[in-house]
C-alpha cells in the first residue's frame, strides 16, 4: 500500500490514483452512493472523481471526498500489524487467521498459521460467536480489508485485516516468505 496522505486526494485525480491512496474508495463509493459496484454504476480507472460525480449526479464533490477520507480512517483502525498477530500466535490466543486469496495465490506463498477462506461455506463463519477475533490476510492488505468489512457488516466486532498483507508479514515476521506479483486478470480469479 502506498504512503501518500489521503488528505492529498482531490476531485481532479483519476480513480486509479485515488484507489492507490485509498484502496477502500470503491467500496466506500458503493456503500454510500451505489457507485462502482457493478457495470451499470461503474467507472473507468482513468475517470476523474469529478467525472464520476458528474456522471452519477453526486452534487457535492466535497462530501464525496470526505466520505473517501472517512473510509480510509475506518480502514486504518481495522488493520493490525504482523508482529502483533505473531504475538497472539506465540501466546496461543484463540482466533481465526484466514487467508482470503484464491487457491492459485495461496499456492505461491502462505503463512503457515492461516486457513483458507471457504467461500462456498459462509454459514461456517456466520455461525461463530460475533465477538470471535478474526484476522484476514491477502497479498497486500487491500482484499482482506474488503472481507473484514463484510464481516463487520454482519455484526462481528473483533475483526482485523493484516496491514500490508503477506508483504507486511514478510517485512515484520518472516523474510523467507516468497514474494510474488500477479497480473490484474489473475488477481480477479
Amino acid at each position: 500500500m502506498t504512503q501518500t496522505d489521503p488528505a492529498e486526494i482531490h476531485i481532479d485525480m483519476t480513480m486509479r490514483e485515488i484507489l492507490e491512496i485509498i484502496p477502500s474508495a470503491q467500496r466506500a463509493l458503493f456503500q454510500r452512493y451505489h457507485v462502482g459496484g457493478c457495470s451499470s454504476c461503474g467507472f473507468q480507472s482513468e475517470d476523474s472523481l469529478r467525472k464520476v460525480c458528474r456522471d452519477r449526479n453526486l452534487l457535492d464533490p466535497a462530501e464525496v471526498l470526505d466520505t473517501l477520507k472517512r473510509a480510509h480512517e475506518v480502514d486504518q483502525k481495522m488493520q493490525v500489524q504482523a508482529a502483533e498477530v505473531q504475538g497472539w500466535l506465540d501466546t496461543g490466543e484463540d482466533f481465526s487467521f484466514i487467508d482470503v486469496r484464491p487457491p492459485n495465490e495461496i499456492a505461491l506463498a502462505s503463512i503457515t498459521a492461516t486457513e483458507a477462506l471457504d467461500f462456498a461455506n459462509q454459514e461456517r463463519y456466520m455461525a461463530l460467536p460475533k465477538d470471535r477475533r478474526f484476522v484476514f490476510v491477502c497479498r497486500d492488505g487491500a482484499r482482506s480489508l474488503d472481507v473484514a468489512s463484510y464481516f463487520i457488516g454482519h455484526g462481528f466486532t473483533r475483526v482485523s485485516s493484516l496491514r500490508d498483507g503477506l508483504n507486511g508479514w514478510r517485512a515484520e515476521v518472516d523474510a523467507s516468505l516468497p514474494n510474488y506479483t500477479l497480473a490484474d486478470d489473475e488477481l480477479s480469479s
